[in-house]
């Protein structure tokens, strides 16, 4: 079965945020705060502003994006429609469904982005050549 998803499916959401003069949390739960079960986190930092990260479509994954530090921009592109979103809040996180080009640029230094994944790392979830990518 073939996934199709377009860049309007790629939505900014924002998460709970409970302040507080102490310093503010936000928390996120499986299945309710974004639409699908988390079984893999990880997180980039450290990138040179010059820099990119990303550049590749999943076949199957959903991704969650949180800035939690910093800023960044997405650009997100389904083959034949394209946008950019940036990150900078750390309550308000970018959902990307599977068959989604995405690449982040425009790291500010010291940025840390933190990424909620719906399955394990798999190589060959990966579409890694664009090409590729508008063929699928």
């Amino acid at each position: 079965m073939k996934v199709s998803s377009s860049v309007s499916d790629c939505v900014t959401i924002n998460l709970p945020k409970m302040e507080d003069p102490k310093g503010n949390l936000t928390f996120i739960e499986n299945n309710k705060h974004i639409p699908y079960e988390i079984n893999r986190v990880f997180y980039i930092y450290d990138v040179p502003t010059a820099e990119s990260r990303g550049a590749h479509a999943h076949k199957t994954l959903h991704q969650f994006l949180i800035c939690l530090s910093g800023s960044f921009d997405v650009e997100l592109d389904d083959g034949k429609k394209k946008k950019k979103v940036h990150l900078n809040r750390p309550w308000e996180g970018l959902y990307i469904p599977p068959m989604i080009w995405a690449a982040e640029k425009n790291f500010d230094p010291g940025t840390v982005c933190l990424i909620l994944c719906s399955d394990l790392y798999n190589k060959n979830d990966y579409i890694r050549d664009y090409k590729k990518f508008l063929t699928c």
